[in-house]
């Protein structure tokens, strides 16, 4: 997958994940994917709320070892 944008949230605890989330996709074009790396179990549900809140696109997400990966198209 190509990646145009990557955010490291790691570390940082609810709302943080998703608010530089939401920084970082306002930079990007439409179509555009940016992958968010994140370490709170809490920032599966708060991603997909706020996909569904931004109707931006959720590509997929991964859990590996207490990483999470989302990758985010911008609509």
């Amino acid at each position: 997958m190509n990646v145009d944008l990557k955010v490291d949230a790691r570390g940082l605890a609810c709302p943080m994940p998703i608010v530089r989330a939401k920084k970082a996709l306002d930079g990007l074009q439409p179509g555009q994917i940016m992958e968010v790396l994140s370490t709170d179990k809490g920032s599966i549900n708060d991603f997909q709320a706020w996909i569904k809140q931004t109707n931006n696109e959720l590509v997929e997400h991964k859990a590996e070892d207490g990483l999470f990966s989302f990758y985010v198209k911008k609509k």
